[in-house]
């Protein structure tokens, strides 16, 4: 069979365009992505410095940032 022959008998057209918008809206999607280079960062490490808690008080709050023994982080008021 052709390739004629099987994109009139299967109609693979259709396909490949809805393909091709599917790549369209993820390469959009990249671009439009925040850029978090702006954003500033602090290691966890030197956040703790070298303990397991810290208390960081906001508006008359305290918030507990803790990590586990798994190291994860979890913040609690």
């Amino acid at each position: 069979m052709s390739i004629s022959t099987l994109s009139q008998s299967h109609s693979i057209a259709p396909t490949i365009t809805a393909n091709a918008r599917s790549l369209q809206l993820v390469s959009t999607r990249v671009a439009a992505a925040p850029d978090t280079s702006a954003i500033p960062r602090i290691s966890s490490q030197l956040l703790l410095d070298g303990g397991r808690e810290l208390v960081i008080q906001h508006q008359g709050g305290e918030y507990h940032l803790r990590l586990t023994r798994n190291d994860k982080l979890i913040l609690t008021k």
